[in-house]
Order: C-alpha cells, then structure tokens, then sequence
C-alpha cells in the first residue's frame, strides 16, 4: 500500500500536533517495513525528519496550513504519488482531495471556542476564517474513510455534534508521554539559575490559548502569595501573541513571582519538571491533553481542572479542580503543596498512570486502522 502522511506540522513548529505527527512516524517506522509511505512536509521542517526505515521518503509541500494553496495546489501534488490512502493529522483537510484518507480529530476547540480573542485578526476577517474552518472540518469529517480521534471524549463530541457521523467510523487511538534526557541533578541548579527560577515553584507547560484558562491561573496566583510568599509560577512555552497579552495581563495586576521562560528545549525542561513542587493544569477544555502526563512521567505531582477529557485521560493520578472557581483553584493548590503525603501518593500513582500510554501502541493502531482500508 501507498500511504502518504501530511507532516507539514511536524516536530516544534507544529506544538502538540507537531509532537503527535512526529511520534507517528517515528513510530510506524518501527512497526511497519512493508508499506510504502510518502511524508509531505514544508521547508522550516523538511531538515527536521530524517527518515530512517527504507520504505520512508520524504516529500516537500511548501504550502502554508490554512490558506488557499492547501486547498488547490496540495491535492495536485498529493496526486501524483497515486496514493492508496493518505493519512491528514489535523482538520485542514483540502476540500479538493478527492482520494481515500483517514483525518485525526484532537478536539473541536474551533466549534466550542469560537471567539474573537481566539484570534489577531479583526473581528470580521475572524469570523470569516471561523466560516471557513467549520466547513473545512465538517467537509473533512463526512468525506473521511475513518475518523482517529485521540480520546473517548473527543469521539463523543464528534459524535455530538456531527449526528450524521455513525459511531462505527471513529476509532480512539490514545497519545502518550514524551521521553526526555535525563540530566544529572548536578546541572539543575545551573539550568534553574540560568532562567532566573528559584525554588519553590509551581509550573504550567503549554500554549497561552484563551480556553488554556491561563489569565484567571494569574488570578488565582495572586491569591496563593498572600500565604505564600516565597512561591513562584513558571510559564513554559513558546513567546507569541497570546504569551504578550498574558504578560501585559500580569503587569497590570501587578502579580508578582511569575516568570516566563519561553522555549525550553526537552533535555532542560526535565529539569523543571522534577525541581517543580507541582504541575497546574487549568485547561477550560481540551482533546487529550499530553503536558499533564509529562509532568507525571517526571514524578511531578498534577493538578488539574475537572474537565471530562482530563478525568479520562489522568483518572486518579491527578487532584482535580473547578477552573471556573478561582477559590477552589486557590484552594487545592494549597492542599497539594501543604501535603506531602498527597504530593508522594500523586506522584505514585502518576508514575502508574503513563505507562497506560504507549507511541509505539498508538501507531500500532493507527497501522490497524490503514490495514481495514487497504
């Protein structure tokens, strides 16, 4: 079988979808030597993967995520490689690929979240675009041979609200933790110095998106403070619009002790990781969810909103919270960093909790899934 993957979010450049991209084929280059695949990616990420299985090659489709060449030009080039079947990791799929494809839904935040804020754009042009995205998901969703979907949650919204959907076409594949680089615990106190981080801290890894729920955590910070004063919140993840309006945010409420460090590199973020007294994850909604088992892949106790997907995914590794209730937040935090004996029991469980999650399980599936279409 022919089978082509879109990997034009692969690696960092692509966030949690890049990561996700990359573990898929990284992965079924280890489970599968007999098909043939073609993984099409753009020139920021085209030195990024080398393949490393002979019946892997690679292919560059420049084409910008979003925008008209992906919906005209791409398929053109998808058809030369006459494709059994064509792997779309995301949404985007062009309306005009008219081939056999498997398309992976990691949430429908763009339905449920379809705010102004959401975007830099003006408000017309983003409700145009919002326009545009729905029909390119819903057309994505009812052309699809098979749909992936990356929980049980995620399915069930589909499922919720694409009624024409049957049940039979989703299958659930579950993400899984990344391995990081240990380092020796010698280098911590030099990594920690060299972003400014003294310890005790709290830490929150991810995007600065609007359903992220990061500007009432601020809130909820200021309040820890007044208790403990010598606590510290460190934001981990890329600086962009969403990160400078969030920072503009903290210097208007004048909430001190939080720090941004921006891009961490895997090998240092362990650092941060397993020095933190805990991981916060106040996430309003979300598909999977893969920071808060990272956090726990490095014995770092988790807490959680109470969202559905995070219940499913973390069951009882983690200390949940109402994060639409700034005191419950306020108030859990503080049970957590108070107990130790809660902290060693989350972090036990949290160790027993990843190894339910497995990259190579995952892609395992996936091959499955491409095998009953063949």
């Amino acid at each position: 079988m022919r089978i082509g993957i879109d990997a034009r979010f692969y690696g960092p450049v692509g966030k949690g979808l890049g990561r996700y991209t990359q573990k898929l084929i990284e992965n079924l280059e280890k489970v599968d030597k007999v098909n043939e695949y073609f993984i099409f990616l753009r020139k920021e990420n085209f030195a990024d993967y080398q393949p490393k299985a002979k019946n892997f090659q690679k292919v560059l489709a420049n084409y910008k995520w979003y925008t008209f060449e992906e919906q005209f030009k791409f398929p053109r080039l998808l058809n030369k490689y006459n494709l059994d079947l064509m792997h779309f990791p995301h949404f985007n799929v062009p309306i005009f690929y008219f081939r056999k494809f498997v398309v992976t839904i990691h949430d429908l935040i763009l339905i449920h979240f379809p705010t102004v804020r959401s975007s830099t754009l003006s408000p017309f042009l983003y409700w145009i675009k919002f326009l545009g995205y729905k029909t390119v998901i819903k057309s994505a969703i009812r052309r699809s041979s098979r749909i992936i979907a990356v929980s049980n949650f995620t399915k069930n919204d589909i499922l919720a609200n694409y009624k024409s959907v049957p049940e039979e076409k989703i299958e659930v594949t579950y993400e899984a933790s990344e391995d990081f680089c240990m380092l020796s615990p010698n280098k911590d106190k030099e990594i920690l110095a060299r972003y400014g981080i003294m310890k005790p801290y709290i830490m929150y890894v991810g995007n600065a998106y609007p359903h992220k729920n990061l500007e009432r955590l601020v809130l909820v910070f200021k309040k820890l403070k007044k208790k403990k004063k010598d606590l510290k919140l460190v934001f981990v993840g890329n600086e962009d619009y969403f990160y400078r309006c969030l920072k503009e945010m903290v210097k208007k409420e004048k909430a001190g002790g939080i720090i941004f460090v921006g891009y961490v590199p895997d090998y240092e973020l362990d650092t941060f990781y397993h020095n933190a007294e805990a991981f916060v994850w106040p996430s309003l909604y979300e598909g999977f969810g893969l920071p808060p088992l990272e956090a726990m892949a490095k014995g770092t106790p988790v807490i959680s909103s109470d969202h559905p997907c995070m219940k499913e995914i973390l069951e009882s590794s983690a200390y949940y919270f109402d994060a639409e209730n700034i005191d419950n937040t306020v108030s859990s935090i503080e049970k957590v960093l108070e107990n130790k004996n809660l902290r060693r029991e989350l972090t036990d469980k949290g160790y027993k909790q990843i190894e339910k999650y497995s990259w190579k399980r995952m892609a395992r599936e996936t091959l499955e899934i491409y095998e009953k279409l063949a």
